[in-house]
């Protein structure tokens, strides 16, 4: 066991991790940003609800892998997609494996938020009614605080799956965990040391989510369930 050579390069790990958070907060806030609206659209129905079904039925019906490697090697072999403005940043690897997690998680997403909004009791929605309230008022003051309380512990798996999904970036080149973890062990060919450190970095970030989205579900999510 060759443990000196984690220690020499810790801070490679260190930067790894880094580089990994970074990737998993841009990830899930931009997927976010596009989910919400799209579950709301999807929970409603109509033509928009079928596109939409048929953009997340193909991003969760096929694997990450296969999504970075068409956006990061695919989209260049068009004339087309390289005399366009977008390839200076398809060019960019940190831009394709952002790309490619943002659409995964943002489908995945999408439907835990449509899931959530279809499941909301019907009482609540005819009491804001009731009140008279409008529909972008019951939207933005009953049923989107209601759905996302509501979607918590689906979503804590989704953004713990996306946190372990980062670690195909180093395909693309990027230095995140594992990417690190490969490096090392092509350097001084220690395979057991390299990954198990890696893993317990994963490891490390995965508990500490865990524990963020129960103390979530405890501060908003309790309150709704019954006694």
């Amino acid at each position: 066991m060759q443990w000196d050579v984690i220690a020499d390069n810790f801070p490679l790990y260190l930067s790894g991790a880094w580089v990994t958070v970074q990737l998993l907060l841009v990830s899930l806030a931009c997927g976010i940003l596009i989910a919400v609206p799209l579950g709301v659209l999807r929970a409603l129905g109509g033509p928009a609800s079928r596109l939409i079904w048929l953009y997340t039925y193909a991003f969760r019906g096929t694997p990450m892998l296969v999504q970075l490697f068409l956006i990061y090697y695919g989209l260049g072999q068009f004339e087309a997609v390289r005399a366009s403005f977008a390839w200076e940043w398809l060019q960019n690897a940190w831009f394709c494996a952002v790309l490619a997690f943002v659409l995964n998680t943002a489908a995945y997403t999408t439907e835990i938020v449509a899931g959530a909004i279809k499941a909301l009791p019907a009482g609540e929605i005819e009491a804001a009614k009731a009140y008279g309230m409008d529909r972008l008022t019951l939207l933005r003051r009953i049923v989107l605080p209601q759905a996302l309380r509501r979607a918590l512990p689906a979503y804590g798996n989704e953004a713990i799956f996306m946190l372990h999904g980062t670690s195909l970036a180093m395909l693309v080149t990027i230095a995140d965990l594992t990417g690190v973890a490969k490096r090392l062990y092509a350097t001084h060919y220690t395979p057991f040391e390299a990954y198990l450190t890696a893993g317990a970095f994963y490891l490390g970030m995965t508990l500490g989510m865990v524990a963020l989205f129960r103390w979530a579900e405890e501060r908003w999510l309790k309150p709704l369930l019954p006694r």
